[in-house]
């Protein structure tokens, strides 16, 4: 069984005295397979929602109500440095070795975690930047402004400091403010989307390259945050009045696809599949484990529930933080591999100058031949025996390029003697014929 773990921050006073609970503990590691059990804990960390980001080797925390963001090294599991910037920062995302925040002025601050350079757009939000989502060319924001940006993430990166930072798309539609955003990492045109959640009651599910709502969802009460299940498939949404909604995108009557109906028919949602405990509040943050089959929930009384899709069965209550949770991030038990990883975090630095990028060699940057294959292996390599087999079972190439010859040659010698048949049968009549004159 694949070993799951996920990362939980909280934010504010703990709720009561409980010594159980580690002293200063704002972020949590938990392992959910095979067993439930805390990891480990990062101390001195206040996150609000949507300001945690966890990579293979730090974790990256915003605080509330400050331009400070903490970075821990996984590693050592202590805090390796404290990072300050010139607005507040209200939303985190991290893709690869960049992470995005977005300011309580509306703008989108872009910091390369291994080089240090740090790039500032203007603030084309009117108001705070809430939440980020992440593709490895796209970066979505949303915002208090009711509005959603898609950007480029290569023009973002550009080293030319003279290119200006503009969105690609604007995603008008909401008329509140956005509290959350999820965008899938598919190739597939029907599932390649992103859902975003707003104060306005609705959820709309977008074509964010295209910028073209595909579908509105309604629901009785505001959404909190939104879940996209891993294939695209569903998905799932807490609001504010502690209910647990799930919405198939693909079911008989499909939300999406070419067997979608009109997409100007706004759908209204009113069942919902669960509901939060009284005791524990509503959800504020959600996440699904990597097949989709458990959702993990956390409560603005420290509760950590956990939802088995596949029987849709009351809550289980996984642990108690004593503390409200505003942030739950899954790590994934696949991670994707790399020939080299960071050392250190590198602190941002406004303008130009050289970039220095240290990190560890994970392996071998030279691509391992066929030969040095061979070498290692015990005796002939399978792949080596199998063409060999193949080689015998094989007709032989000569053998057969000197039979089409040979066929060509018959042929052409019953051309040849067709035609000296044909010549002598004339040379013929014509000495008869001569002399019949004579």
């Amino acid at each position: 069984m694949l070993t799951e773990s996920y990362f939980v921050s909280i934010s504010g006073p703990p709720l009561a005295n409980n010594t159980a609970i580690v002293k200063d503990a704002g972020i949590y590691e938990q392992t959910l397979h095979p067993n439930h059990s805390t990891t480990s804990t990062f101390k001195k960390s206040f996150a609000p929602p949507n300001c945690l980001a966890v990579s293979d080797t730090h974790v990256f925390a915003a605080q509330e109500e400050k331009s400070t963001v903490h970075v821990y090294s996984r590693a050592k599991g202590n805090q390796e440095a404290l990072v300050t910037f010139p607005e507040r920062i209200r939303s985190i995302a991290l893709l690869g070795d960049v992470l995005f925040l977005g300011t309580q002025e509306g703008r989108l601050i872009v910091w390369e975690v291994c080089t240090g350079r740090q790039v500032t757009t203007p603030a084309c939000h009117v108001q705070a930047v809430t939440c980020i989502a992440a593709t490895p060319y796209h970066l979505v924001t949303g915002s208090d402004d009711s509005n959603i940006y898609v950007w480029s993430v290569p023009r973002l990166l550009e080293l030319d400091s003279t290119i200006e930072h503009e969105p690609l798309e604007t995603l008008p539609n909401h008329r509140a403010a956005i509290t959350s955003l999820v965008v899938s990492q598919s190739v597939n045109p029907d599932t390649n989307i992103c859902v975003s959640g707003s104060k306005d009651k609705s959820c709309i599910v977008w074509n964010y390259q295209l910028g073209v709502a595909l579908r509105t969802i309604l629901f009785p009460s505001s959404p909190l945050c939104v879940s996209l299940d891993p294939c695209a498939r569903a998905i799932y949404i807490s609001s504010d009045d502690g209910s647990l909604y799930a919405v198939d995108l693909f079911s008989e009557k499909a939300l999406l696809g070419p067997h979608a109906e009109a997409t100007s028919t706004a759908i209204q949602v009113s069942s919902a599949f669960g509901a939060s405990p009284q005791e524990a509040g509503p959800a504020s943050c959600m996440a699904l484990n990597y097949d989709g089959t458990i959702l993990i929930s956390g409560h603005p009384q420290g509760h950590i529930l956990r939802w088995d899709l596949s029987g849709r069965t009351d809550s289980t209550e996984l642990s108690n933080v004593n503390a409200a949770v505003t942030n739950i991030v899954f790590v994934s038990p696949l991670p994707y591999s790399r020939s080299t990883k960071p050392i250190e975090v590198v602190k941002p630095f406004m303008g130009s100058r050289s970039y220095n990028f240290t990190a560890q060699l994970d392996s071998s940057m030279e691509a391992e031949t066929r030969f040095s294959k061979m070498l290692k292996t015990n005796g002939l390599p399978n792949d080596v025996l199998e063409q060999a087999i193949l080689a015998f079972q094989a007709p032989d190439l000569d053998t057969v390029g000197d039979q089409e010859l040979r066929k060509e040659n018959e042929e052409l010698w019953e051309v040849v003697n067709e035609q000296r048949a044909l010549q002598k049968k004339t040379l013929q009549r014509y000495l008869d014929a001569k002399s019949a004159n004579a």
